[in-house]
């Protein structure tokens, strides 16, 4: 299976390419269209500030192709900030449109939740609660705890395009969003132990039985 691994200038790129690697797939890492075109699935990495990336995606005209992969229903799975691209908005550094492909706004932890004080990054292991299981989840998870490191998160979100969910001092942190062909995983999967291969590789399992 090839695996095309968008390359916009903001991504460590290197882990999430090894890890695909390991579980037996064809990685290119790249910002060119023909080639992500002759992959069969593709995957969103991010690092850093959510109008960074936007404008980053806007200058490599990605934004637009993006578009079309959805357009298309081609499997996309964005990781970390590549998730929160997904969504419509964001409220960091300033108000930035998203690609619109969830519902929701990426909005900074508080710090602060029923008049208790709680660190800001999100930063650890934290356990993923199931809602809803989508078609590429086929089999039950055999751990519960993956690794998040962010400051943002994803809110007033549609609860049937949520997968699993972190709770964080009450608040509830969407870790895994699905709409159609796009997947979005909030912790990075490469570097969250059995849980987070496990999820990865049904998520390869799932684009090879379409």
């Amino acid at each position: 299976m090839k695996i095309g691994v968008i390359d916009y200038g903001m991504g460590n790129l290197f882990s999430v390419e090894q890890a695909l690697v390991r579980l037996g797939c064809e990685v290119v890492v790249t910002a060119d269209e023909k080639a992500l075109n002759k992959a069969d699935a593709l995957l969103l990495p991010g690092v850093g500030a959510f109008p960074d990336a936007m404008k980053r995606l806007a200058e490599t005209k990605l934004d637009g192709y993006l578009q079309r992969v959805k357009a298309d229903n081609r499997p996309l799975l964005g990781i970390c900030l590549g998730m929160q691209l997904l969504f419509e908005e964001s409220e960091e550094v300033t108000a930035t449109k998203g690609l619109g492909f969830f519902k929701g706004s990426i909005k900074r932890f508080a710090g602060v939740n029923d008049g208790q004080a709680y660190r800001v990054p999100h930063m650890g292991w934290n356990e993923l609660i199931m809602t809803n299981r989508p078609t590429w989840l086929t089999v039950l998870p055999p751990a519960k705890h993956v690794y998040f490191v962010h400051s943002f998160y994803a809110t007033d979100i549609d609860d049937t395009e949520l997968v699993a969910y972190a709770d964080y001092h009450g608040i509830r942190v969407p870790g895994i969003v699905t709409t159609g062909s796009v997947t979005g995983m909030q912790f990075h999967p490469e570097k969250s132990g059995e849980l987070g291969v496990f999820l990865l590789q049904q998520w390869l399992k799932g684009v090879a039985s379409c």
